[in-house]
């Protein structure tokens, strides 16, 4: 086994139908105990992420998509050349961007976009998002275990 460290962090909003995808794959995670893994999970990605992910050596982050290819993608991701962000979100691409001029830290990115379809005020998947869900999620599940 590998010496890595890998923070996976979902977002998105629970109350939005299939926004909410990202935080429930890392609940799943945290309730199978899933282990060699720090998990973590909001509403959006704020600069302060960028100091919880730094201590890490390969970060995943975990949202719905509405552009994701069905039923998900998993795509490396480098820091952006530019930070922008606004007080209401901030890309994972800023976030590692933030990790590397702030910690002066190189890390492994990766996002896992799960294809998401209905985004009204409500709780609960859609049933297509529920099928990407558990796609999703032993994909994602596997992936630790060959990077641990």
């Amino acid at each position: 086994m590998k010496d890595n460290k890998i923070y996976v962090y979902g977002f998105g909003n629970p109350g939005r139908q299939d926004d909410g995808l990202g935080p429930a794959i890392i609940d799943k995670l945290e309730s199978d105990g899933v282990e060699g893994i720090i998990l973590d999970s909001n509403y959006q990605l704020n600069i302060e992420d960028a100091h919880n992910i730094s201590i890490c050596d390969k970060v995943i982050f975990v949202d719905a998509s509405i552009d994701a290819d069905e039923p998900f993608s998993f795509n490396k991701i480098e820091p952006s050349a530019e930070i922008t962000f606004t007080t209401h979100t901030m890309s994972p691409e800023s976030v590692i961007a933030l990790v590397k001029d702030l910690y002066d830290k190189d890390m492994e990115a990766y996002v896992l976009a799960v294809k998401g379809y209905e985004w009204e005020f409500v709780e609960g998947f859609s049933s297509e998002a529920s099928e990407n869900f558990n796609k999703a999620y032993t994909f994602l599940v596997n992936k630790i275990k060959e990077m641990i």
